[in-house]
């Protein structure tokens, strides 16, 4: 069987992006172009003859969509509006960065595979009940102090940490694993060697560090079921007792074959599994608190259910049901599923930052001398209505940055805090710094979307295949189309110039019936042979699964035949592989000898040859408007440096 071996021609033999296929009139086609576009059209096809074939075709085709152009169908008012609505549908896609989100999958993936033992000290920016940055940055630098000088993690934590839960366990946050973190913070965690601490981080919170107490293979995630005893928000140190003793109670019972189910419903305090007798969603490392986790995985096997123990909701008793180990291996499942948390994670922020830093680089951003001092008191006066108290060297049309082509002023700046200077928590004002920066991030996202086919060439291939398909189809259907089956007249002048070719052969009056499978069409066919005259009223019971095409057919065209027609037979029933739809046909009068077809018989061949012969003269103005130039260079490197084998 023969081949084509595109990459390699294209790759060893030369650059195909630099060179000239074919000219057409003043346009022309790259050798690049078209291989991608034979390729996505002819999967499979990949011999001579289909390249040939396919050149022929894509030529007629941009000749045809220059000459759509030419006239101006892609002013129309409904073009425009198709194409921007396949952009709006389809830009979505686009605005983030495939290769930057693809290394957040593969670095997913990579974290995936272990988890880590963790501590954590956390300084918040609200110290004492007000929010203020001094007093948390001099308290972070009395925890490096302590640090330092040797202090245990775990007492510093208890010392500083703003964390409530730190006074406790020591910072000890049990076992994380990725996506169980802000991803700023698993970047502080993944990036601190076992057994060291992490330098100090500043997070829009406060600031950070943590301890990397130790790593191990990652467990994966656990399906499992529980008995929650919660102990009651006014629980004394009896009830608490006797919270304990249910507990026991309960777990002898299951020892001794009572079901865990039924218990469950019976008496956890966890309404949501309760529900379920019992059963959990499954989860992974760093869901829950860490004494929950260290006994639901360290259960070994699926049935096991563990002893009554403690955490800060009462006394649990845990069952496994099944365990999920990590994939180990990049199969295409694995990377899906973690290419959709991070589609959903807030890791997406730093494939947005990207987005913006290459637009900003791209464009050529360029920030024009201005005081920011003035600006955000030119502000104050719009947005707070306070009222400028000295002379400021701005107004509303003053530029303040230039974007590729775009020019922002201080009215569109203006226009960002009317809407977005709110924080989303409620607490108040952002400061003019915060939103500045979230404004040249919305500029620069927004000028990549309305330019997005300068930034993205498979969006602009997308967009571009759109709008030459909807030129040819408005082209054709007015040039070709439309003509040939509305010009009556036409084709039946055409039809009698060429009346020889349109003859019946040997042929056949029948009821061809399509069925959606074969049980339909077996059930169906029991009861047509009863009557077969009747299949018209019959087809009414089968509305919705058979549909039937009575008329004189060539008996090529008849499904079926399998011996020679005589009327009142049924042809076999033919199965089409692909859907595994049926058809068979019955039949009611066959025609052993030639006779000629009316004009009404042949309609359908007659608009099929009119159609082509209109194309075949039309193409041939075509080139005489455009006149089609081949690269003889590339025609012939091309012959000699594709391979068959």
């Amino acid at each position: 069987m023969k081949k084509f071996l595109f990459l390699l021609f294209v790759l060893a033999s030369f650059s195909a992006s630099a060179q000239t296929l074919f000219y057409y009139g003043n346009d022309s086609v790259s050798l690049k172009d078209f291989l991608m576009a034979f390729k996505k059209n002819n999967p499979g096809q990949t011999n001579e003859k289909a390249f040939k074939e396919y050149l022929d075709l894509y030529i007629a085709s941009r000749l045809k969509i220059k000459e759509a152009s030419a006239r101006g169908y892609d002013t129309l008012p409904q073009f425009i509006a198709d194409l921007d609505n396949l952009r709006a549908q389809i830009m979505p896609s686009y605005m983030n960065d495939k290769s930057e989100t693809d290394k957040l999958v593969n670095e997913a993936f990579t974290r995936s595979q272990k988890d880590i033992h963790l501590s954590h000290i956390f300084i918040s920016f609200t110290q004492n009940g007000l929010y203020d940055t001094l007093a948390s940055k001099k308290k972070a630098e009395d925890v490096l102090k302590d640090l330092k000088l040797n202090a245990s993690f775990a007492e510093v934590a208890k010392k500083y940490s703003d964390d409530p839960s730190a006074k406790k366990n020591g910072g000890d946050l049990g076992w994380l694993t990725v996506f169980s973190l802000p991803y700023e913070l698993e970047n502080l965690a993944y990036s601190t060697p076992a057994g060291k601490t992490s330098a100090l981080v500043k997070s829009k919170a406060g600031y950070h560090i943590f301890k990397n107490i130790s790593e191990r293979k990652a467990l994966g995630r656990i399906k499992a079921a529980q008995i929650l005893l919660a102990f009651p928000p006014d629980a004394n140190a009896a009830g608490k007792e006797a919270t304990k003793k249910l507990a026991d109670s309960l777990y002898n019972r299951l020892l001794k074959g009572d079901d865990f189910a039924n218990l469950a419903t019976a008496f956890s305090n966890d309404i949501i599994s309760a529900a379920a007798n019992g059963q959990m969603q499954e989860f992974g490392v760093g869901q829950y608190e860490p004494a929950f986790e260290n006994v639901a995985f360290s259960l070994s096997k699926d049935g096991i259910i563990s002893k009554p123990f403690l955490t800060v909701h009462g006394y649990h008793v845990v069952k496994r049901l099944s365990r999920v180990p990590v994939s180990s291996a990049k199969d295409e499942k694995t990377m899906q599923a973690l290419r959709e948390k991070v589609e959903g994670s807030d890791r997406m922020q730093s494939v947005k930052k990207a987005l913006v830093q290459k637009v900003l680089q791209g464009a050529s951003f360029k920030k024009m001398f201005f005081n920011e001092a003035e600006l955000w008191l030119y502000s104050d006066s719009v947005l707070e209505r306070k009222p400028i108290t000295r002379t400021i060297s701005l107004n509303k049309k003053t530029q303040l940055f230039q974007l590729g082509k775009k020019q922002v002023s201080v009215e569109d700046w203006i226009n960002y805090p009317l809407v977005y200077r709110y924080k989303a928590d409620g607490s108040g004002v952002k400061p003019y710094g915060q939103m500045w920066e979230e404004f040249i991030d919305k500029t620069a996202t927004d000028y990549y979307g309305a330019n997005l086919e300068d930034f993205n060439e498979a969006f602009r291939r997308q967009i571009g295949e759109f709008k030459d398909g909807n030129l040819f189809f408005e082209i054709m259907q007015k040039q070709i189309w439309e003509p040939a089956q509305t010009d009556t007249i036409a084709l039946k002048s055409f039809y009698e110039n060429n009346k020889v070719k349109y003859q019946w052969k040997n042929s056949a009056d029948a009821v061809i019936f399509y069925a959606t499978d074969m049980n339909t069409a077996a059930t169906f066919l029991k009861e047509l042979k009863i009557v077969p005259a009747d299949w018209n009223n019959l087809l009414k019971n089968f509305s919705e699964k058979i549909a039937a095409d009575s008329a004189r057919f060539d008996l090529a065209q008849i499904p079926g035949i399998t011996a020679q027609l005589k009327a009142g037979v049924f042809t076999t029933q033919q199965v089409n592989k692909s859907d595994n739809s049926v058809a068979f046909a019955y039949i009611i009068k066959t025609y052993n000898k030639p006779s000629q077809k009316s004009f009404a018989e042949a309609r359908g061949a007659v608009i099929t040859d009119y159609q082509a012969e209109l194309e075949k003269t039309w193409m041939q103005e075509l080139k005489k408007k455009y006149p089609l130039r081949m690269n003889a260079k590339v025609v012939d490197d091309v012959a000699r440096n594709y391979k068959f084998s």
